[in-house]
């Protein structure tokens, strides 16, 4: 198997790149502080800092996004302005990264003049407080969600994302290229980009510049869209089986019951781990497609090895079937 690439975590982000991701989904505009683009934002959350603009600093959230909804800016508005630049000098002494005002209010020009002042972007939406929230932390997730490279190729089979993994050439492409045709979907092929969402599920992607492609040993590169129709192609999905591909060879270990999981760490997520024999003559899609239907049964809460088990243990308790 290839050697598998470290994990990748951003540590910070700069409050110009957050910009550029955020203006238009965010409905972001500058007001002031513009000399302040290169401070960095290290922690994913928003900060709401009621507590902090009555002069209370105790756990306040320095490393965050301070968001001012519209009870902030109207508490604010009744201060006095020398009020107003004590409390947001304290907070912009603390590092603040930026400031967000949600509802297209006007922020107060003192804390105009602190942003210039202090070189600390100051930003107005149109959205509302909780919109803008919630836009900014899924945001924000994204880009500091753990991620990793993987080499093979992922398929959506029946909605079940099924990563297959294997020495390069042992077929991982033809296999897909036989599940495509049979009515499933690509959504990566030869490297696959992963990241961490929502701490306990992997999604996976192509890069931009190869999605929709598929590079097929002796025929080159082949454009799945345009042979199958936009239907075979997906942008994303979500990990839930690993298959890896290992050339048979005489004594190795084969499942044979299905009652024993195996299971393959990607970003600390275990993903039920299934490994195929590669032999002459096995029909590796069938089996792969099979594999998929069987995990999405477990999904389901039928484990049909567990129940074939069951089954023949009663039976040999009561092999007559006498009660």
């Amino acid at each position: 198997m290839p050697l598998r690439a470290q994990p990748k975590v951003l540590e910070s982000l700069t409050i110009r790149s957050f910009f550029e991701k955020a203006e238009g989904p965010l409905k972001l505009k500058l007001i002031a502080g513009e000399s302040g683009m290169n401070r960095t934002i290290r922690d994913n959350s928003i900060n709401r800092p009621a507590l902090a603009l009555a002069g209370f600093f105790k756990n306040f959230g320095a490393r965050r996004i301070q968001l001012f909804g519209a009870g902030e800016i109207a508490y604010f508005k009744e201060l006095t302005d020398d009020r107003q630049r004590e409390v947001l000098s304290e907070m912009v002494s603390r590092h603040i990264p930026c400031m967000l005002v949600s509802r297209n209010l006007l922020p107060t020009p003192v804390m105009e003049e602190i942003a210039r002042s202090h070189g600390v972007p100051l930003f107005r939406s149109s959205l509302s407080s909780r919109d803008l929230a919630n836009s900014a932390i899924m945001l924000l997730d994204n880009v500091f969600a753990p991620r990793i490279a993987e080499h093979g190729t992922l398929m959506d089979i029946k909605g079940i994302g099924t990563l297959i993994r294997g020495q390069s050439g042992v077929g991982k492409s033809e296999c897909a290229l036989a599940l495509i045709e049979r009515g499933h979907s690509l959504v990566a092929d030869d490297l696959v980009y992963i990241r961490l969402h929502n701490e306990s599920e992997v999604e996976g992607r192509s890069s931009d510049l190869n999605r929709g492609y598929m590079e097929c040993r002796g025929l080159g590169i082949v454009n799945i869209a345009e042979l199958f129709g936009i239907r075979s192609v997906r942008r994303e999905k979500n990990i839930n089986l690993v298959i890896t591909f290992e050339e048979w060879k005489a004594g190795m270990d084969e499942e044979r019951t299905g009652l024993e999981q195996d299971y393959f760490d990607i970003l600390g997520v275990s993903i039920p781990h299934v490994i195929l024999p590669i032999r002459p003559g096995r029909d590796l899609a069938r089996l792969v497609e099979v594999a998929a239907m069987v995990q999405a049964l477990k999904s389901m809460g039928h484990d049909s090895a567990k129940e074939f088990n069951d089954r023949l243990i009663r039976f040999m308790a009561n092999p007559k079937g006498k009660s």
